[in-house]
C-alpha cells in the first residue's frame, strides 16, 4: 500500500512538473480579437505598486508583459531602467515567450547593460540605465520584465497611462498605491470611469485603478494632445522629502516656496561681474534696455550644459560658478540672468515650465512637478520681459513654440504662482514669399526666391541659420521644395530687426529643369512654384477627436513667370477664394507682355473646432491641395 502511493505521488509530481515546465504563459490566440484591430503591441498586464513608506521613501514595483505583433511594435519590446542617488535598483528580471506562449529564453543578470545618463549636452550627471532588448524578430512574440527600486526621496510619482501612444491595446493595466493612514495621497483622474477602489488595512490605506480591454487608436491629424485623448492619472505627494529637504506641494504657492528654498544664496556674483554689470547699463535710461544689454552680455559670456548631480535635477549651481565656468544648465543660466538684473536694479524671476511642442499644456489646478525646464521673467504690469537663457542668439522677448503660449510657475517666495507666457498672433506669425522666374522652351525653370518668416514661423530658419553648417544648410534645401528635380545655385539669410517678435530672410537661387510637362507644341506649368499645401485628407475617416489648430498665421506668395518666346496661354485655372471657420485662402493668376503673375493668400485661423466639423475640413484642404497644383497651359504658336 504504501509502495503504490508512493508511486502515485512521483507520477503526480512528474505530471506537475511537466505542465509547470510547459505551460503557455502569454499565447497569442487568447488575446481577444478587438485588441489586435490597428495595435502594433499588446499590453498583456501591466502592474505598477508604490509602497510608501513615509514623506522620503517608496517602494517601486512593476511587473509588465506585451506582446509584440510586428517591427513598428519591436520599439518597445526593450527594456530600460533609469537609476541614481535617489532611485536604487533591487532587481531586474523578465523573458520572452513564442507566439504559443512558451518561454524561450529569461534575462541572464550579466547581458543587462549598464549605461550612463550622458549626452551631448551634459557634462556630468549621476543617472544611469539598465537596458536590455531580446533582439526577436519573429513576430509575434512576449516580453515580460519584472522590476523594483527603492525610490531614497520623494518628488514626483510616475504619471499613470495605460495607453501610452497611438496603435496600443490595453489587455489588463493597473496602477497600485499602498500608503500609510497619516499619508496624504493627493490624485486627479482623467477619462476614468467612476472611483478608485480603496482599501482600509491595518495602518495603512491601498488605492487601485484598473483599465482593461481598451482597444488601440489611430492618430489624427490636428487631434489635441495625446494624454487628453485617453486615460490617464497624476499623483503627488503633499508633504515630501528629498535630498535632505522638506516641503509640501498641495498649492503651486507652497510648490514655488519650496524650489525657491533650494535657490536660497545662489544668487551671489564676483565682485567684477557687478562692476561689468554696472558698466553695461550706465546711460541707459529704461529698464528693457537695461535687459536687453545684459541679457546680451550672458548670452555672449555662457554656454548651455547640463550637470545633473544630486539636487542638480532642481537645484541650480550658484551664480559665481557660472560667472567662472562660463556655462550652466537652463536652471544655473536662468539663475545666472536674475542675479545680473538684481544687481542692476531689477527684479527678475526664474520660471518653471513644460518646454517643447507636445504635451506643453500643465494641469493647472493640480501643484505638482510637471516641468522640464527654466526660463527668466521680468515682471511688469504691462509687458513683462521673457527670456530664454540657454539660447546664445535668441533674441529678449522672444519665447518662440519651445516654450511660448502655455502657463508656468513663477517663482517669487510666497507670491509664486502661475502666469502664461507670451502668446503670438496670427500677424506675428507670417510668411511673405515673392519669387522671380523665367521658363523656357524646354521646361527649364530659374528662380530667384525671397522668403521673410517672422514670429512662429521663422523658429525653424532660425536654428538652421545658427545650428547647422553650410553644408547642412545645402542639404536641407535641396529636400525642402516641392519640385521633381531642381538644383540650388545660391543661398543666404538674414536676421532682420531686433523686435521680440524676430524675422529672418531667406534668399534661394534655383533651377528646376523638369519643372513643366512637355506635350508636343505645349507645356504644362503650375505657376504656384514652392507653396503647394501638402495635406490631402480622407472623407472615409470617422473623426474621433475634436480639431486643434494650435496657432494662427497668414502666408502671402507673389510670382511672376517669364515665359518663353513664342508662348501664349491656351487654358488657364480660374480664381478660388474659400472663406470659412477653419481660414481664408485666395489663388489668382493673371498674364501680361509674356508675364504670368500669380498670388496666393493662406491664413490660418486658431482654436478649437468640433469633430463634427471634420468633413468641412477635409472639403477645405482638399479644395486648397487641388488649387495649388492647377496648371497653366502654353502652346507654341504656329510660324
Amino acid at each position: 500500500m504504501k509502495k503504490i502511493t508512493a508511486i502515485r505521488i512521483l507520477v503526480f509530481a512528474l505530471a506537475l512538473f511537466s505542465a509547470t515546465t510547459t505551460r503557455a504563459e502569454f499565447p497569442v490566440n487568447t488575446i481577444p480579437e478587438t485588441l489586435l484591430k490597428k495595435a502594433d503591441f499588446v499590453k498583456r498586464l501591466d502592474e505598477t505598486t508604490l509602497t510608501i513608506k513615509n514623506a522620503g521613501r517608496a517602494v517601486y514595483h512593476r511587473h509588465y508583459a506585451y506582446t509584440i505583433l510586428n517591427e513598428a511594435g519591436s520599439d518597445f519590446a526593450g527594456m530600460a531602467v533609469g537609476y541614481d542617488r535617489f532611485h536604487i535598483i533591487n532587481d531586474i528580471s523578465g523573458a520572452l515567450y513564442a507566439a504559443d506562449g512558451k518561454k524561450i529564453k529569461s534575462i541572464r543578470k550579466k547581458d543587462i547593460q549598464d549605461i550612463s545618463g550622458t549626452d551631448g549636452a551634459t557634462l556630468i550627471t549621476d543617472a544611469r540605465y539598465k537596458v536590455y532588448d531580446f533582439y526577436c524578430k519573429d513576430y509575434p512574440y512576449t516580453v515580460e520584465y519584472d522590476i523594483e527600486f527603492e525610490m531614497n526621496g520623494i518628488f514626483s510619482f510616475p504619471e499613470w497611462m495605460p495607453q501610452s501612444g497611438p496603435r496600443v491595446a490595453v489587455e489588463n493595466s493597473k496602477l497600485i498605491f499602498e500608503v500609510p493612514d497619516n499619508y496624504k495621497l493627493r490624485y486627479k483622474m482623467f477619462r476614468y470611469t467612476g472611483a478608485p477602489e480603496i482599501k482600509k488595512e491595518k495602518n495603512t490605506s491601498r488605492y487601485v485603478w484598473q483599465v482593461t480591454n481598451s482597444a488601440a487608436k489611430a492618430s489624427e491629424s490636428y487631434a489635441p494632445e495625446w494624454n487628453q485623448q485617453v486615460t490617464r492619472v497624476l499623483t503627488a505627494p503633499a508633504d515630501f522629502e528629498i535630498g535632505g529637504y522638506k516641503g509640501n506641494m498641495d498649492s503651486w504657492q507652497n510648490f514655488g516656496k519650496f524650489i525657491v528654498s533650494l535657490y536660497a544664496g545662489k544668487d551671489v556674483l564676483p565682485e567684477a561681474v557687478k562692476a561689468k554689470v554696472l558698466d553695461l547699463t550706465q546711460g541707459l535710461k529704461s529698464d528693457p534696455e537695461k535687459v536687453a544689454a545684459l541679457y546680451k552680455y550672458m548670452q555672449q559670456n555662457s554656454r548651455y550644459i547640463s550637470i545633473q548631480l544630486g539636487m542638480g535635477g532642481w537645484q541650480p549651481l550658484d551664480a559665481t560658478y557660472v560667472a567662472e565656468k562660463k556655462y550652466g544648465d537652463c536652471k544655473a543660466l536662468s539663475n545666472y540672468m536674475v542675479a545680473l538684473l538684481k544687481a542692476a536694479g531689477i527684479k527678475a524671476c526664474s520660471v518653471l515650465i513644460s518646454g517643447g511642442p507636445d504635451d506643453k499644456d500643465i494641469v493647472a489646478d493640480f501643484a505638482s512637478n510637471q516641468f522640464n525646464h527654466v526660463v527668466v521673467c521680468v515682471p511688469a504690469k504691462k509687458d513683462s520681459i521673457w527670456l530664454e537663457c540657454t539660447s546664445q542668439t535668441k533674441e529678449p522677448g522672444y519665447m518662440g513654440s519651445f516654450t511660448g503660449d502655455r502657463e508656468a510657475l513663477l517663482l517669487d517666495g510666497d507670491n509664486s504662482c502661475l502666469v502664461r507666457t507670451p502668446h503670438y498672433s496670427k500677424e506675428a506669425n507670417m510668411q511673405n514669399r515673392v519669387i522671380n522666374a523665367q521658363l523656357d522652351e524646354n521646361g527649364t525653370l530659374t528662380a530667384s526666391v525671397s522668403t521673410t518668416s517672422t514670429g512662429l514661423l521663422q523658429d525653424e530658419l532660425h536654428s538652421v541659420v545658427y545650428d547647422l553648417t553650410d553644408e547642412q544648410k545645402q542639404k536641407r534645401l535641396r529636400n525642402n521644395f516641392s519640385l521633381p528635380s531642381y538644383d540650388i545655385s545660391s543661398f543666404g539669410y538674414t536676421e532682420i530687426g531686433n523686435s521680440p517678435v524676430p524675422a529672418v530672410m531667406e534668399k534661394v537661387q534655383l533651377v528646376s529643369k523638369d519643372y513643366a510637362t512637355i506635350t508636343g507644341r505645349r507645356l504644362f506649368i503650375s505657376p504656384n512654384i514652392l507653396s503647394k499645401h501638402s495635406v490631402k485628407l480622407s472623407d472615409d475617416e470617422k473623426r474621433e477627436n475634436d480639431i486643434i489648430y494650435e496657432y494662427a498665421f497668414k502666408t502671402a506668395d507673389t510670382v511672376t513667370v517669364k515665359i518663353p518666346k513664342g508662348f501664349m496661354i491656351e487654358a488657364a485655372p480660374g480664381a478660388v477664394n474659400i472663406d470659412n471657420q477653419f481660414g481664408a485662402y485666395s489663388i489668382r493668376s493673371s498674364y501680361k507682355d509674356g508675364v504670368i503673375t500669380m498670388i496666393r493668400r493662406y491664413d490660418r485661423n486658431a482654436g478649437k473646432f468640433p469633430a463634427t466639423d471634420y468633413d468641412k475640413m477635409v472639403t477645405f484642404y482638399n479644395a486648397v491641395y487641388a488649387a495649388d497644383r492647377a496648371r497653366i497651359v502654353l502652346v507654341k504658336q504656329e510660324n
